[in-house]
């Protein structure tokens, strides 16, 4: 297993970081949407549809929103980010009361409805930092909070993991691993302010937004975890040898990178 996840990584980290700096305008909305889609299609398996068609359909129904914001002007619009982010206080409302409120979204057409304001609010937020900044370095910012959260996380829970979070839903997570991914990222946003920020009040202001943003990222993966718990599930596809699906590999950016965004839109000093 280590050796196809190793074998798998090395072609995969090459194409995702030339397509997502490599890439710019409708060439980088097309690479970001050719990887949600992807995530569309393995969430219509969480979402409880077995017909190829119909998931196909409902990937395409995806593609067509997409489209359709892109032709409007929309694919790096604020509203979307909105949106995104009321969806999210839903999906936290939802993890934290698993299994007990179940009932309220485990339905197909629920789940459907949910991909919309997971997954289209991501591709949304792709966009935004992707062009608002030379080069993409917010978005470069916030994929390195995601993954200093994973690597942070996943030693202190190692080390000092005691308090689950929420046992329901993943039992190997710990509060001692939020911790840990805090404190990662929280050198990661200091790192970006010498660098960029120069000033100490935009400095503390990203240090803010990277713990808030740090937590979504969270219940990004948690809310992947309840979907596949629910469905009985281990991966969401085998699309990736040894990484399992697609959404396996960005459950914390669907959160993180629309949140990150509409923060840099709209509140950050930067």
């Amino acid at each position: 297993m280590l050796k196809q996840r190793i074998i798998t990584a090395a072609w995969l980290a090459p194409l995702v970081l030339a397509g997502f700096f490599g890439l710019e305008g409708g060439a980088f909305a097309l690479f970001a949407a050719a990887v949600v889609l992807l995530g569309g299609w393995e969430w219509t398996n969480l979402a409880g549809l077995s017909s190829l068609r119909h998931r196909g359909l409902a990937v395409a129904a995806l593609a067509l929103v997409l489209l359709a914001l892109w032709l409007t002007g929309a694919g790096t619009a604020v509203w979307p980010l909105v949106v995104g982010a009321l969806g999210w206080m839903a999906n936290g409302y939802w993890v934290s009361r698993y299994p007990a409120d179940s009932t309220r979204w485990d339905t197909t057409p629920v789940q459907l409805c949910m991909a919309l304001w997971v997954l289209v609010p991501c591709w949304v937020g792709f966009n935004a930092l992707r062009e608002s900044e030379p080069g993409g370095i917010w978005l470069l910012f916030v994929l390195l909070v995601v993954w200093a959260a994973d690597i942070g996380a996943y030693f202190a829970g190692r080390a000092f993991g005691r308090r689950k979070l929420a046992p329901g839903v993943s039992p190997g997570k710990s509060w001692e691993g939020v911790f840990g991914g805090m404190a990662a990222t929280a050198l990661v946003a200091l790192g970006f302010g010498v660098w960029q920020l120069a000033a100490m009040a935009p400095t503390i202001a990203l240090l803010m937004a990277t713990a808030g943003v740090t937590l979504v990222s969270v219940l990004g993966d948690l809310l992947e975890s309840m979907l596949k718990r629910q469905r009985g599930i281990k991966d969401a596809s085998a699309i990736l040898p040894g990484h399992g699906g697609v959404l396996d590999r960005i459950d914390s950016l669907t959160a993180a990178v629309p949140i990150f965004a509409l923060l840099y839109l709209q509140v950050l000093p930067i």
